[in-house]
């Protein structure tokens, strides 16, 4: 070949793009399996691992050796398959595990992207066309799934806790008030890193009575509250700073001031706001949050907005917008004050 030859071309760049849910479904399956957790204490010839997984060995060892090329997973001369880096971070107790993503991105979101030109033409969201109901609906249903859904969600939003830390000083900070806080896993890091700082937890009530054993468990149930209820209705009074991670992408404008302005009527003329979410920046540049937007309208049928979206938002809830601090992560830290 010539060296000037590219060694691709833009179109076959696309094709590239175009088979990448062929990659997603086939890591679904090794995660569904748990061939990484078997390879934990050394490599296995593909027919042992087919015998303890109960699959048919040559559908198993073409699934392997596909994700061996794509460097999950590595096939040696032998026949036997060990991990990777990457294959490694398919363990269930991996540090970083990306288990439940896989696991996650390979089931019913799998299927609502399916419906994409669907929520393009009409703006209904694909999940609720595709399932008959908005998607935490179908999670509050299914809660062996919400649990998948909840550590996925762990495992992309958890390394962004400590660049958001870094990057804003929550040091005054008196009584912080997490509101959707989930599992309690972003509160639990920012009081152990604020020793002197109290903590509340608001989220729906079977949400908190599972994270108050994670509280319990990290220490922390003398400085950290558990409330339940819904922040389309209320929030805690008496929080010096209200954090929303990660809340307002999921909904539309209309529900997003419905919970804004709950938290506002709870906040004191002194009281401050942080909404930790990306930013969209004007321009062709690649960047995370352009993705996570269809992600959000496909799924809980949300979505990811620029600072001018932001400013609406928070103008019709009686906030205003003070300052946006980036990260080293790609999100940012929305500092908002009430008017």
């Amino acid at each position: 070949m010539d060296s000037k030859t590219p060694s691709t071309t833009p179109s076959m760049e696309l094709g590239r793009l175009l088979t990448g849910n062929w990659l997603t479904q086939a890591v679904h399956v090794a995660a569904h399996l748990g061939i990484a957790d078997l390879l934990a204490d050394g490599p296995m010839h593909a027919d042992e691992i087919a015998a303890q997984t109960k699959t048919h060995a040559l559908s198993l060892y073409r699934l392997l050796r596909t994700l061996a090329s794509a460097g999950i997973f590595a096939e040696a001369s032998d026949g036997t398959f060990r991990l990777t880096p990457m294959a490694d971070a398919l363990r269930k107790d991996a540090p970083d595990s990306q288990w439940a993503m896989a696991m996650m991105l390979g089931g019913e979101p799998y299927y609502a992207w399916g419906d994409l030109l669907h929520n393009v033409q009409t703006g209904e969201c694909a999940f609720q066309h595709r399932f008959g109901r908005p998607l935490f609906d179908f999670l509050g249903e299914h809660p062996e799934k919400a649990r998948i859904f909840d550590a996925a969600m762990t495992s992309i939003h958890g390394r962004e806790t400590a660049a958001m830390l870094n990057a804003y000083d929550f040091s005054k900070i008196g009584t912080l008030i997490d509101v959707g806080g989930g599992n309690g896993s972003t509160l639990a890091e920012i009081l152990t890193r604020h020793e002197t700082m109290q903590g509340v937890l608001f989220d729906l009530p079977h949400v908190v009575a599972a994270a108050a054993e994670r509280l319990q468990a990290a220490g922390l149930s003398a400085r950290c509250q558990t409330i339940g209820g819904s922040f389309f209705e209320s929030a805690p009074a008496g929080g010096d700073a209200y954090i929303l991670r990660h809340i307002i992408h999921d909904w539309t404008d209309d529900q997003s001031v419905q919970i804004l302005r709950c938290v506002r009527q709870a906040m004191s003329s002194q009281a401050r706001l942080l909404v930790v979410e990306h930013v969209i920046q004007p321009g062709n540049e690649p960047a995370p949050g352009k993705y996570f937007d269809l992600a959000m309208m496909v799924l809980p049928g949300g979505m990811e907005r620029t600072e001018a979206e932001y400013r609406r938002l928070f103008d019709a809830a009686g906030l205003r917008l003070a300052r946006i601090i980036p990260t080293s992560a790609d999100v940012c830290v929305i500092e908002v004050l009430p008017v």
